[in-house]
């Protein structure tokens, strides 16, 4: 099993640290791990750096997007889209302060939530701290300057 989480980064720390994911990765690896103050700290800079979802655009987004497939299910805001006969299937959940999302099989359940996703934002960075994988749903391309 994948799990996920989603986290909507603010412009400017997206922009700033475009090819230096692994430094977010790694604050919300420690606070998994962190007690105390040290919880409390890392939540602080979680918090600045994150921005809140809009939650009710992204619900709307999902419906819309893959309502009409047929291993699609809605219950109570979690969403459950089932593909291929049941090789893939994957469950996420919208909070105001991330997403998550469960995924089982291949990965063509998960992909089509996360292509809605990237349509709906363009700083989502997701995380997989289990087998420590991370990245941006849409790619920050780099300014040139002349």
């Amino acid at each position: 099993m994948r799990k996920y989480q989603l986290y909507l980064i603010e412009d400017e720390f997206a922009t700033h640290y475009f090819g230096r994911e692994r430094i977010f990765f790694q604050l919300f690896q420690e606070q998994q791990q962190a007690r105390g103050e040290l919880e409390y700290i890392i939540n602080k800079q979680i918090h600045y750096i994150t921005k809140r979802l809009e939650v009710l655009k992204i619900h709307q987004l999902i419906q819309k997007q893959l309502g009409k497939l047929s291993g699609f299910k809605a219950d109570h805001g979690a969403y459950t889209l089932e593909l291929s006969g049941k090789i893939s299937r994957a469950k996420l959940e919208v909070f105001q302060e991330l997403i998550t999302i469960e995924a089982h099989g291949s990965f063509e359940a998960e992909t089509a939530f996360f292509e809605v996703l990237r349509k709906c934002e363009s700083s989502f960075l997701a995380i997989d701290l289990e087998h420590e994988r991370f990245g941006w749903l849409k790619p920050i391309k780099e300014r040139k300057f002349v």
